[in-house]
């Protein structure tokens, strides 16, 4: 992949927030605006815990790669909703564990193509591109992802906090279905997801002040989530909440014990 050049700054809509910039805002980053901050202040006035509940989708985002790099030999990862860079960013974690290891990552936002070079610096054995696209063209980023990965090996397919950003009207299962599908047997799909069945009165107050601020948040509960899952085989242990999956592999996680409401999964393709 050749240079990338950042978009122009007209090309980045500072009107309204964006999930990716409101995430950077809620993981102490600086690559948000006014809007986004405001949206993240009114959720955690909501929801003391959203900042801790950003960091932990991180870091179970770095346990799943840790495990499928390592002892489940992935080697291909394709990343949807990548979000601006934060450290350690995925293919970080892939490549420590296996420095031949291919990442590519997706999403829609301009602010994180203007960031993406810092997503390119990965291992001489590896490699690590990024595409600039919506998951609503799951075809297009399988065309696009093609030129990196080899589709006739298995690939990981990463959705780490994006589903509950796609209402069922965008046929949210049918984008992950059909991603799915082109995926070849022993491949891998990793989700997390907010839970609507945590406690659904605040929930309902998160879902009012995004839409206030133009953005769609969609949560599910555990059986929602376990349709992404259909035709696959779930990992021990299973839909679990996020800082349950694997805590035994964390590294440097400081937790405080307080409830996480997203839901965490990885499967495999048979």
């Amino acid at each position: 992949m050749g240079e990338i050049t950042p978009p122009p700054i007209d090309r980045i809509d500072t009107s309204k927030p964006h999930p990716a910039r409101v995430y950077d805002w809620f993981l102490g980053g600086k690559d948000n605006y006014p809007v986004d901050e405001e949206l993240g202040r009114q959720i955690v006035a909501l929801e003391p815990q959203s900042k801790y509940a950003a960091q932990h989708n991180r870091w179970f985002m770095q346990r799943a790669t840790r495990h499928l790099a390592g002892a489940a030999g992935a080697r291909q990862f394709l990343d949807i909703g990548s979000g601006i860079p934060t450290e350690p960013n995925l293919h970080r974690i892939a490549q420590g564990a296996a420095p031949d290891a291919r990442v590519v990552y997706v999403d829609n936002d301009p602010i994180v193509l203007a960031h993406a070079g810092a997503l390119l610096r990965g291992t001489p054995e590896g490699r690590t591109e990024y595409l600039s696209a919506d998951v609503r063209e799951p075809e297009k980023i399988l065309e696009l992802a093609a030129d990196i990965l080899e589709f006739d090996r298995p690939v990981t397919l990463s959705l780490i906090a994006l589903l509950h950003f796609i209402p069922d009207s965008d046929g949210a299962h049918d984008l992950v279905r059909t991603l799915v599908d082109a995926l070849p047997p022993g491949s891998h799909l990793v989700l997390s997801q907010l839970a609507g069945d945590f406690d659904p009165e605040r929930t309902r107050e998160a879902v009012a002040m995004y839409a206030a601020g133009g953005v769609t948040l969609v949560p599910r509960s555990r059986e929602e989530m376990g349709r992404f899952f259909d035709g696959l085989d779930l990992l021990e242990p299973g839909i679990v909440w996020l800082p349950d999956w694997h805590a035994e592999l964390g590294v440097d996680e400081v937790r405080n014990g307080s409830p996480v409401p997203l839901y965490a999964g990885v499967a495999r393709k048979p």
